[in-house]
């Protein structure tokens, strides 16, 4: 075999287990594999899992918190501001090199799996798609990136970039973006879904959609988009990020929607970390958080996702790419702290995420893809606890990097 994980604690497994992997796949799983690897890994114990997978992440904006000025006035109107300075002169190479740092540190963190969304809009034009699809080439073969065709300026209100999506389309973006509740009008959101959707069945696509990214309890793309998505049959191919005005809504009419989302197969990426710092801002009495009900969708049976969606930007000045550091924030602002609740929390970075994109290679399997982490601890609970990187990031069957921590106490 050319490599073997020995001695790892398996999700939902007892005792200790071997994994043996030959080429890129997982070829044997076994509490002793006799013989030896070409390469062998000791996990001591540690718990193995597949790799994590970041399924919604703006890596066109990644690190522009380096070099873009101050939000004086403290304002989202100003973070837009200063996203549209940057994007008129945004250039392919300045895109791939920002993005490429967030990717990096994406990968020491146990990422091997990121749908990017690369803005497209009558700002910037083509560039942040050609610098997306540059960083995909740029990374293949080491691991995957997927580029979405991304309306942030919205469809209706910004003329001109349905040509744009059409051209994005044309030269590769792998997945139909969308933004529906940044329109002017009820209907004109209702148009902007039906032309994403109308663009994803022409070229056989998967669509994932910001939606009610709010806590305006007005705001109602969500149930449209699921009724959308059982009306064409294309449940399981639809993704909707934040969703964060179904936690406003009245408890009869949420119920609804959760059970048409959960119908339609729509997948709910949460990411309750940005929800925080977006949403609320304004409330003086009742403050909102403007976190989506992710426990009830989970409970629901919907298939709830986890993802970093901002690293050091003009929207959100953290971030490590650490879906770790992600699926803490879910346990702690979700209320999901309870030991099945957790697990599931897990699955958001990991197999529901998986699920979300559509990578059926997936999983710690025989026959699976070999895109495993050897993670810090033995149990989900302390890996969330501890906030440690993975000791071992395993890409395609090869060792892609690794992480020592040395932490000691010096007696004076």
């Amino acid at each position: 075999m050319d490599l073997i994980i020995r001695n790892a604690t398996l999700l939902d497994e007892d005792g200790k287990w071997d994994i043996g992997i030959e080429g890129d796949r997982i070829s044997a799983l076994e509490h002793t594999i006799d013989g030896k690897g070409t390469e062998e890994v000791d996990a001591d114990g540690l718990l193995a899992a597949p790799t994590y997978v970041n399924g919604h992440v703006h890596h066109d904006k990644s690190n522009l918190g380096d070099i873009m000025r101050p939000n004086e006035t403290n304002s989202f109107q100003e973070c837009l501001e200063i996203t549209w300075e940057h994007k008129r002169t945004y250039t392919v190479d300045e895109i791939v090199e920002r993005a490429s740092r967030a990717i990096e540190e994406g990968i020491l963190n146990g990422t091997t799996t990121f749908r990017v969304f690369a803005d497209v809009d009558t700002i910037g034009g083509m560039t942040p798609l050609e610098g997306i699809i540059a960083l995909r080439e740029k990374w293949a073969g080491i691991v995957e990136i997927e580029a979405v065709d991304f309306p942030q300026e919205a469809i209706i209100r910004d003329p001109g970039t349905m040509d744009l999506m059409r051209e994005g389309m044309k030269i590769g973006a792998d997945v139909v973006g969308g933004l529906p509740w940044h329109e002017h009008l009820d209907e004109d959101a209702r148009a902007h879904i039906d032309f994403c959707f109308k663009l994803a069945m022409e070229y056989d696509k998967d669509i994932h959609m910001l939606v009610d990214d709010t806590d305006n309890a007005n705001s109602r793309s969500l149930e449209y988009l699921a009724a959308k998505t059982i009306r064409e049959g294309y449940q399981g191919r639809v993704s909707a990020s934040h969703c964060g005005a179904l936690a406003a809504y009245d408890e009869v009419h949420a119920r609804k929607v959760i059970a048409l989302v959960a119908e339609a197969g729509v997948s709910i990426a949460t990411n309750p970390h940005i929800s925080l710092v977006a949403q609320g801002r304004y409330d003086t009495d009742n403050m909102r958080r403007g976190v989506t009900r992710t426990k009830d969708l989970w409970k629901a049976g919907a298939n709830v996702f986890s993802a970093q969606d901002d690293v050091n930007d003009p929207y959100y000045p953290f971030g490590r790419n650490d879906q770790q550091e992600v699926a803490s924030f879910v346990c702690h602002t979700c209320h999901m702290t309870y030991p099945d609740e957790i697990r599931a929390v897990f699955d958001f970075i990991t197999k529901n995420a998986a699920t979300a994109l559509g990578l059926e290679d997936y999983g710690l399997a025989l026959g699976k893809k070999a895109d495993l982490n050897v993670l810090c601890a033995s149990t989900v609970q302390h890996v969330l606890r501890l906030q440690q990187p993975p000791k071992f990031v395993i890409k395609s069957g090869k060792v892609l990097a690794k992480n020592s921590l040395t932490r000691e106490i010096l007696s004076s």
